[in-house]
């Protein structure tokens, strides 16, 4: 199987012979997948070099002309590094473009805490209208760039992660899917987590609700089943399992269930520092992520 970061400069090298308002810019990083792309389109597949200030606003420049502009480097260099072009060059101009990140929270933990972005999703709220996709597998993830290439003028940003799903799931972009219905509380289990969440309540009455966009949030899916499951008006339980930054979602939860009687749990990435380097599988058991600790955590949490 190949990469979500594969995946995306595939696809992406397909759309760019497609369609000529794409432009695809880099920071270096990811530019060996376009070597092709750059042969056909070399006014269209532009390197900036490892100037990531530069590469956003470059990017909201060709937005300001028309084009629709995806831009990738790893999270961190992608969205905190050169925050301030993304509010001002984007946010602030009225502008829409595709930011493709990828390493995630740890991806590449041998890179040390310069390469590690949990805080990513949680910056980007910050903003007004951002569109964030956050799939758990490759072929979600050409679902997700396809749709975010052709949808207009918006800002959105796709999380892409070495860590993935087993299998891919029919998703439809802005909407939770439900994986399994139960009455004991929902789990949200957001893109690569889901097998984790999956192999963790087996056995328990829960529902299961996959998120693979989660802004804008999907409050009316989480709220007809919350319905469902619990009955109108009874106390819902609703355990969130997000790859960043723990708590990022929370307050969407209780936004879409504001008139009902709720208990959250959100969990993730802590917020203490990530100094360690072992692998992804070795990060996860680490932050309580593996099958075994989301057991416990949402088990104990669960009436």
């Amino acid at each position: 199987m190949d990469t979500m970061r594969e995946r995306f400069a595939a696809t992406v090298s397909r759309l760019l012979d497609d369609d000529p308002r794409l432009a695809v810019v880099l920071a270096e990083i990811g530019k060996d997948g376009f070597t092709d792309a750059a042969r056909a389109h070399p006014d269209r597949v532009i390197n900036v070099g490892i100037r990531e200030q530069l590469l956003v606003g470059v990017g909201g420049g060709l937005a300001l002309t028309g084009m629709r502009p995806i831009l990738h480097t790893f999270a961190s260099f992608l969205v905190e590094r050169p925050f301030e072009q993304v509010k001002l060059d984007f946010g602030h101009q009225g502008v829409g473009g595709v930011l493709v990140s990828a390493a995630g929270s740890y991806d590449w933990p041998a890179g040390g805490y310069t390469h590690m972005a949990p805080g990513d999703v949680a910056l980007l709220d910050t903003l007004d209208g951002w569109t964030v996709h956050v799939p758990g597998h490759p072929d979600e993830a050409e679902t997700l760039l396809r749709d975010a290439a052709a949808a207009g003028d918006d800002s959105v940003y796709v999380r892409l992660s070495a860590h993935s799903n087993s299998a891919p799931r029919d998703i439809v972009p802005g909407r939770f899917l439900t994986v399994r219905e139960g009455r004991g509380g929902v789990v949200i289990a957001v893109g690569p987590m889901l097998d984790s969440v999956l192999t963790a309540v087996e056995g328990l009455d829960v529902t299961v609700l996959y998120a693979t966009t989660v802004r804008p949030f999907d409050g009316r899916t989480l709220r007809a089943t919350a319905g469902a499951g619990a009955g109108a008006g009874a106390a819902v339980d609703v355990v969130l399992v997000e790859p960043y930054l723990a708590g990022t979602s929370t307050a969407a939860v209780n936004d879409a269930l504001a008139d009902r009687p709720h208990r959250v749990l959100g969990l993730g990435i802590p917020r203490r520092e990530l100094r360690r380097y072992g692998t992804i599988d070795e990060h996860l058991a680490g932050q309580g992520l593996d099958p075994a600790s989301l057991r416990e955590r949402v088990s104990g949490f669960l009436r």
